[in-house]
């Protein structure tokens, strides 16, 4: 799977790595919900993390989509809040 963090580039990921990425998406989206900073900032940075330490950088020619797209490690609790799907920002 091609995953995009805004800003950064993409990145190809196996399949098992979706478990994890969920993971790491639900407790992102409690702590939005919860209104906790310290924990929102905690769970972007794991959650970017796991994409980056699991997957290889694609080619800076890669034209491939992406299966999805996280934002960025500066991004406010606001701005991932507006972007969140029913089931977070991972799809699955």
């Amino acid at each position: 799977m091609i995953v995009r963090i805004m800003g950064e580039g993409q990145f190809e990921l196996p399949e098992t790595a979706l478990d994890s990425l969920n993971e790491h998406d639900g407790q992102l989206t409690s702590a939005i919900e919860g209104g906790d900073e310290a924990a929102f900032s905690s769970a972007l940075e794991a959650l970017l993390g796991q994409v980056r330490t699991s997957g290889s950088p694609c080619a800076d020619d890669f034209l491939g989509e992406s299966d999805f797209v996280l934002p960025s490690s500066d991004s406010t609790i606001e701005t991932v809040a507006g972007l969140l799907a029913e089931d977070g920002l991972v799809p699955g």
